[in-house]
């Protein structure tokens, strides 16, 4: 792979060439498009996850996100919707902003708008807090707040935030494909996750990722162009074969079965799609049914905004080291152009009524690739728009085919933590909090708010407090409500 921008840019070559300064950036039309296609491979699984998180979970009234008073699930409806607001978010993302960065409904949010909002309200009403958090968002973007902050944060922190969601994205990988599983009740064992099932691996499902991990490494390691979209495909292929002889079904009837989707293409491959969940919110309607009311209502919203800010701070800052768009102190080109889209992203996917969207770390794997354009996260929101009708074909892609893509992605971003100095105890502490805690706690978030924490309490401590920026104090303050969020919320209400 050649991460590293030409230090002489070539000439444009044409008009997409010059808009999206392809050749500038030592990149090419091809490579634009394979990175598109791989980072879509490895997120199109959110179009199958987000209505299993959303679309079992009634609300206070009984009711389930885009379906009928008294009907059941609407998953359809929840993919299609889906799949077409990550689509129009790619799509603004790669031509307002020029950046390889996609975008799709937040893993993390929409579970915590599903078990701890709407079970509390309605589901119109917990997609209108999404609504809100949106434009606090974008307001905070708008004032060059947001940009602020992100430039007052040490540049090894950004690094160690690189490095840590590479653990993380590794840690991912592993899990999705039942590699790695989560002992259910850690209070009767030892350890609180284990290798396979029981602590060996176990199943047909396993050993087509690990096919696949290894068919990856060997392609990238003798500089195959397109290993990790032909790795993909093939690992791909190789699962609905294994599927077709020994009929697995899915991990949730058959302990040995694919843990997210069935590579299947059996049955019909196109569809109309339903788009039920548009328009589903309303804005101040929890205001109302919440008991605390507006309080409960606004704790709610700073939740939510705590966990988008800076989660797309750190996937942004880790997309553009990885795609060398990074500036002396850490920031991608364009930086404003990406928060302001991240923050509409916010209030589009509450609009659209399938939480709150987000940026992907996923979009290193097209980065790995080769992207390094917007045309990159164009391509990737062209596909996704594709995908409101071709369900059953992104169903058919198992994680077990797609995540040996983000394992190999997390050891190209481990490479980065010999840019943090090791023998400086005043910044390699909180790097390794910040390091390690994404993937303990499963949170980008949780590990940025213990980095930063970590950071201000040790620059006190050694008597160095002018070196601490004053917005460094403000978001360490609000990182104290952050963890401590809980409590608050219970003892209001």
């Amino acid at each position: 792979m050649d991460n590293d921008v030409d230090e002489k840019a070539a000439p444009a070559r044409g008009w997409l060439d010059g808009f999206f300064k392809i050749s500038e950036r030592g990149s090419s039309t091809g490579r634009e498009v394979r990175g598109g296609v791989v980072t879509f491979l490895t997120m199109a699984y959110i179009v199958v996850l987000n209505p299993l998180i959303l679309g079992f979970v009634p609300d206070s009234e009984g009711n389930f996100l885009g379906a009928a008073d008294g009907a059941g699930p609407n998953l359809p409806a929840i993919a299609a919707g889906t799949a077409l607001v990550a689509g129009v978010l790619c799509i603004l993302m790669g031509a307002a902003a020029n950046f390889p960065l996609a975008l799709a409904a937040g893993l993390g949010l929409n579970a915590f708008v599903a078990f701890s909002i709407a079970t509390k309200s309605t589901w119109d009403d917990a997609m209108g807090l999404v609504v809100l958090e949106g434009i606090v968002i974008l307001v905070l973007v708008l004032t060059g707040f947001r940009t602020a902050v992100f430039r007052a944060v040490p540049q090894q922190l950004k690094v160690a935030i690189s490095v840590g969601i590479g653990l993380f994205i590794a840690l991912i990988g592993f899990v999705d494909a039942g590699f790695v599983t989560r002992i259910p009740d850690a209070s009767q064992t030892t350890v609180p996750v284990q290798l396979g099932a029981g602590g060996t691996l176990s199943g047909w499902p396993v050993l087509v990722f690990a096919f696949g991990l290894l068919l990856l490494i060997a392609l990238w390691v003798r500089k195959v162009r397109g290993a990790i979209l032909i790795g993909i495909v093939v690992t791909t292929i190789v699962a609905v074969l294994v599927e077709a002889v020994l009929d697995l079904g899915p991990a949730s009837e058959n302990a040995g079965g694919w843990v997210l989707s069935v590579p299947d293409f059996g049955g019909s491959l196109v569809g109309v799609p339903d788009f039920a969940t548009l328009g589903q919110f309303s804005l101040f309607g929890a205001f109302s049914s919440l008991e605390g009311g507006a309080i409960a209502a606004l704790l709610l919203v700073f939740s939510l905004m705590l966990a988008d800010f800076f989660d797309t701070m750190g996937t942004m800052t880790a997309i553009g080291a990885e795609a060398g768009l990074n500036d002396e102190e850490g920031s991608p080109a364009n930086a404003q152009r990406i928060l302001v889209v991240d923050s509409i992203a916010a209030m589009a996917g509450g609009a659209g009524g399938v939480s709150s969207n987000t940026s992907y770390i996923e979009s290193a794997s097209g980065v790995g690739e080769g992207a390094r354009t917007g045309l990159a996260a164009i391509v990737t929101g062209v596909l996704f728009l594709a995908a409101t009708f071709f369900t059953p074909v992104v169903e058919a892609i198992p994680s077990e085919a797609a995540v040996p893509a983000l394992v190999l992605v997390g050891f190209l971003m481990m490479q980065q933590v010999t840019g943090i100095s090791w023998d400086d105890v005043e910044i390699a502490i909180p790097a390794f909090l910040t390091i390690v805690l994404m993937p303990f706690t499963y949170s980008i978030t949780a590990g940025i708010g213990g980095g930063f924490l970590a950071f201000v309490l040790i620059k006190v401590v050694v008597g160095k407090v002018r070196e601490v920026h004053p917005l460094m104090w403000i978001v360490a303050a609000l990182f104290v409500v952050y963890f401590t969020i809980n409590p608050i919320t219970s003892w209001l209400t």
